[in-house]
């Protein structure tokens, strides 16, 4: 049998004049590359006077990540200005001292160890989204997984269901995506985060709400009597102690929780999202990796290590976040002259990582638009030793949450699969588009019917 093909945004014979290119870039960054970039390595040129370098070079990858922690790299002005009115100061925007301080203060709670005390957080938000389910045959599975994930992340932040701060923190999320969160052309020319702020006020608006709303989160969860010992992200943060720096400030620790829902349930949710879609047109697939399910049932899982158990969830979830990278692209700035991929970088050039583009390179993958989770078996973490598979980033800055992240996931997604099968009840084309996260262009409507008995 042939393998799938989903959809994907059919890419442009050659280069885009410029106003195509800035009505393109407004509504999705996947589609302003041509057919060659699949093909090349590196390239590059000037926009706006400006000198750009895309880099699909895997090598190259890791040198410009190795360079962003040593101060040859900086997070580009246009990824600050999207970035910061969610994430604030905390990890992801930080940099140098600053950013090695943050990480190490942070890695305690993220070791195997401590993402265990949140599998019962990931269950729990699961179960309720499959209670939600269960009331209609028929579900927007792109805004429920968004609503599941940002319960899990209040339940692991805080041991608190997602409850009516939560609700609000998901549609603030939700309507900066759709509004203010997208890149504007002025947001590649500016020469700082300020630059003409006042043609966004959208994000000035959300940037208060949404830290009204955090603030108050926090505030609630001290409210509560102190655990004996650490349950959730909260215990831990405050009780981060760092041998040359001390503990974390209320600032500090009210922007890494900023951080960590912004930048951490929205990803979680299309991942989510597009393995469903996937399973949903893939039954044999899906009848594969519900057996596994049964197998051993989610209610075994009670540490990291249960998850060796669904080698085939794994497999799936890496080649569904192959094919659709919660992060699409990423840029960063020049500080100096540098050489990658044996091309020469002055300082100020935007170079451009595009885990898309990777991914779906011809040079690096065999059937590169094909769903083929065979491509993954014995592969357990290929997103750490793959340097052609970055769906975390590269180098020293890959995402600190990533087994957190496929822990929540293989859970929730398990409990699913157990309860429900899925399958597309909607005639209207689906397309991915890149604003922040790699996104449907529509929200697809899903029937569910109760999953087949075991052994039928």
């Amino acid at each position: 049998m042939a393998p799938l093909i989903p959809p994907a945004p059919v890419p442009p014979k050659g280069p885009l004049p410029l106003w195509k290119f800035v009505l393109q870039l407004r509504k999705s960054t996947i589609g302003i590359w041509g057919e060659r970039a699949y093909d090349m390595m590196v390239f590059g040129g000037k926009r706006f006077g400006v000198a750009t370098l895309m880099v699909n070079d895997p090598e190259g990858v890791r040198h410009i990540s190795a360079g962003d922690t040593k101060g040859l790299y900086h997070k580009s002005i246009t990824t600050r200005r999207l970035v910061r009115p969610a994430a604030g100061n905390g990890l992801v925007l930080s940099e140098g001292a600053e950013w090695k301080k943050q990480r190490r203060v942070l890695a305690p709670a993220f070791t195997p160890s401590a993402v265990n005390l949140f599998i019962p957080h990931f269950r729990a938000a699961a179960q309720q989204l499959l209670d939600e389910l269960a009331k209609t045959p028929r579900a927007n599975l792109a805004f429920a997984f968004q609503e599941a994930a940002l319960d899990a992340a209040c339940r692991t932040l805080f041991s608190m269901p997602i409850g009516g701060r939560g609700r609000r923190l998901a549609m603030l999320a939700r309507a900066y995506v759709k509004g203010p969160g997208r890149p504007m052309i002025w947001d590649s020319l500016a020469p700082s985060e300020s630059f003409l702020w006042f043609l966004t006020p959208g994000r000035a608006i959300f940037r208060r709400r949404w830290l009204k709303e955090v603030r108050g989160v926090v505030a609630d969860r001290r409210d509560q009597p102190r655990h004996e010992r650490a349950t959730d992200l909260l215990d831990l943060l405050i009780e981060s102690n760092d041998p040359e720096t001390g503990g974390m400030t209320d600032a500090e620790i009210r922007d890494q929780v900023s951080t960590f829902i912004g930048a951490g349930f929205e990803t979680t949710a299309r991942v989510l999202f597009w393995t469903v879609y996937l399973l949903a047109r893939d039954k044999t697939e899906q009848d594969r990796l519900r057996a596994e399910v049964r197998a051993f049932p989610p209610a075994n899982v009670t540490t990291l290590a249960d998850l060796a158990r669904w080698p085939r969830m794994r497999a799936v979830l890496q080649e569904s976040m192959r094919l659709y990278p919660p992060a699409p692209l990423y840029t960063r700035v020049s500080m100096g002259p540098d050489e990658v991929a044996g091309r020469q970088v002055e300082p100020g050039t935007i170079v451009m990582i595009s885990p898309w583009l990777i991914h779906r390179h011809n040079k690096l993958w065999d059937q590169p638009s094909a769903f083929i989770p065979d491509r993954f078996e014995g592969k357990p973490q290929d997103y750490l030793t793959n340097p052609a598979y970055i769906p975390f980033g590269a180098g020293p800055r890959t995402c600190i949450g990533a087994a957190f992240s496929l822990a929540e996931v293989s859970i929730v997604l398990a409990m699913f699969l157990e309860r429900f099968e899925a399958e597309l009840d909607d005639d209207r084309p689906i397309t991915p588009v890149s604003i922040i996260t790699t996104m449907p262009d529509i929200e697809p409507w899903f029937a569910l019917k109760p999953a087949p008995a075991f052994g039928a």
